[in-house]
């Protein structure tokens, strides 16, 4: 079937976007000139026994590339004149309400508007649950997983520079999250392939039956989105501590950090226009 014009003109607009963020990371990171803040608060409720493993793991890589990590654990790190120094924002296996008043919120938002750059680790998935906003700029937000096993994950974008040097079949054990209130900007990297998941009581199977909606038998794992301004990058993987020493993961990771790192210009605090954590979403950001 032959190709119109404007079909091959919308095809090349379609891949315009994923050419431009390859052609970002292939540039060499100025690493030293890349400043972290890794933030691991959790608030009530379910703490992970990780957090310890995953800064180490991150402080582990600032000193093999040369980037600063700074670790934080309260939520006043928060204000507009301290996040200009950041170009990414970590949140290592945060949980529940992290942010401690709404002027906290209202800079973290700014920052993203700005142009900040953010990767999220597993429970981050977890993290603000009653915030709409930060549910869409995560991707989601936390419904259920099965218990902690071994299963099957797939990489579903195999050329997203991201997933450099990351299993296209991924044998690992972890905990298979499923999320809800999806966003649907999101592009999916990793999938996890739900048919590998086994021994699961009656309750298990049904709640994973509902939790997957529309995806079917495979569920994200991994994504990335531009989102309000920003670049984000979440994995849904990272529940054990022993990951944070596993060279896999750890490649996961760095990869995740590398591909923001590499894909966030200079920030623009002209482009932030929120002054209340829920005001409406700017179209066509």
């Amino acid at each position: 079937m032959k190709c119109s014009l404007t079909c091959i003109i919308m095809s090349l607009v379609l891949a315009t976007p994923l050419k431009n963020l390859q052609a970002q990371n292939n540039k060499n990171v100025q690493w030293k000139a890349i400043k972290v803040l890794v933030y691991t608060k959790n608030g009530n409720g379910f703490v992970h026994d990780n957090i310890a493993n995953a800064v180490e793991c991150i402080k582990k890589l600032s000193l093999q590339y040369g980037f600063i990590a700074d670790i934080n654990d309260t939520g006043d790190v928060f204000t507009e004149k301290n996040l200009k120094q950041y170009q990414l924002v970590i949140f290592a296996n945060t949980n529940n309400d992290v942010f401690e008043n709404e002027d906290q919120r209202v800079a973290f938002r700014r920052y993203i508007e700005a142009g900040g750059g953010f990767v999220g680790i597993h429970s981050v998935m977890g993290t603000e649950r009653n915030w709409t906003w930060f549910k869409q700029m995560l991707g989601g937000t936390f419904n259920m997983h099965a218990h902690f096993q071994q299963y099957e994950v797939d990489v579903l974008d195999t050329l997203h520079p991201s997933m450099k040097n990351v299993p296209v079949t991924w044998q690992r054990e972890d905990e298979c999250y499923f999320e809800k209130e999806m966003y649907p900007g999101i592009h999916t990297l990793m999938v996890q392939n739900t048919k590998t998941v086994v021994g699961l009581n009656t309750e298990e199977t049904e709640k994973i039956k509902t939790a997957l909606g529309s995806f079917g038998y495979l569920y994200p794992a991994a994504w990335w989105q531009q989102f309000d301004g920003g670049m984000i990058w979440i994995t849904t993987l990272g529940h054990d501590k022993k990951d944070y020493s596993d060279p896999v993961f750890i490649n996961h990771i760095f990869q995740g950090i590398r591909f923001v790192a590499s894909a966030v210009p200079k920030k623009d605090y002209s482009k932030a226009y929120a002054n209340n954590r829920d005001d409406s979403l700017a179209t066509g950001k």
